[in-house]
């Protein structure tokens, strides 16, 4: 008899930052453990040059964002400043449904988005939306890919406001995680995780004492960089997407 909780008895760890936390209740209700392990966080890059930063994005034409982390990042700076979403009329391009979320909960509208939650399809996609004469704002994080910078064919001005951070303290909640539970996936949904567990984890354990799964064919490619299979890699790539996929995996032997 197929029981009603797709995710009962698998152990799901969280590698991503702790806005990876709101797929708890999730995990949960489909009956699996969850396991919040970060392996990287995020902090804002504040510069005393902000608020004439802020006033230069305000004079693009489009403002791009790939990321919640660069969303938050730049909230932040409007929130120190007094400046609100009215004071920007510009037109916003979004990577992801929670880049997308985010921007709107600030009050932005979300001009465009990619087919695929992808810097590869938005280069393909994005310059016959935009045109040519258009001026351009890519809001990033200080690892974010040259994927746009050198895909577009035409100049985009970069702003980094944020930095990501390595975090080692969870090694230790991870191995033995993955030694006290039979049936355990660990999701990563950005490359910097990946490379931390190679380090940190990898290292001591081996790739295959868990299931892998990957948000991203970028995260996939650094996963499979390192020698690891991936197990679980959504067509969509979020995280709600990685978890019913997950939920069709048969149990781990």
């Amino acid at each position: 008899m197929q029981s009603n909780l797709p995710l009962e008895g698998k152990t799901i760890i969280l590698t991503g930052t702790s806005k990876t936390t709101t797929i708890i209740d999730d995990i949960t209700a489909l009956g699996g453990q969850a396991v919040i392990a970060p392996l990287i966080e995020t902090c804002e890059l504040i510069d005393r040059n902000d608020d004439e930063r802020l006033e230069v994005a305000r004079q693009f034409d489009w403002l791009i964002f790939t990321s919640q982390n660069a969303v938050d990042a730049f909230a932040s700076k409007m929130q120190r400043f007094n400046l609100s979403t009215e004071n920007f009329q510009v037109k916003i391009a979004s990577i992801g449904s929670k880049t997308t979320s985010a921007l709107e909960n600030l009050g932005f509208h979300v001009s465009f988005m990619p087919s695929i939650f992808s810097a590869d399809v938005f280069v393909q996609e994005f310059p016959s939306v935009v045109g040519s004469n258009s001026t351009c704002l890519f809001i990033r994080g200080e690892k974010a890919k040259q994927t746009l910078k050198e895909g577009l064919p035409f100049k985009l001005e970069e702003w980094t406001v944020y930095e990501t951070i390595e975090r080692h303290d969870q090694k230790l909640v991870i191995m033995d995680c993955i030694r006290r539970n039979s049936d355990v996936t660990v999701i990563f949904a950005s490359p910097s995780a990946v490379d931390v567990y190679a380090k940190d984890v990898a290292s001591v354990i081996g790739w295959e004492t868990a299931r892998l799964a990957a948000i991203g064919h970028i995260t996939e490619a650094a996963i499979l960089n390192h020698g690891a299979i991936v197990d679980v890699m959504p067509s969509v790539y979020t995280m709600q997407a990685v978890i019913e996929e997950i939920t069709k995996v048969g149990e781990r032997k």
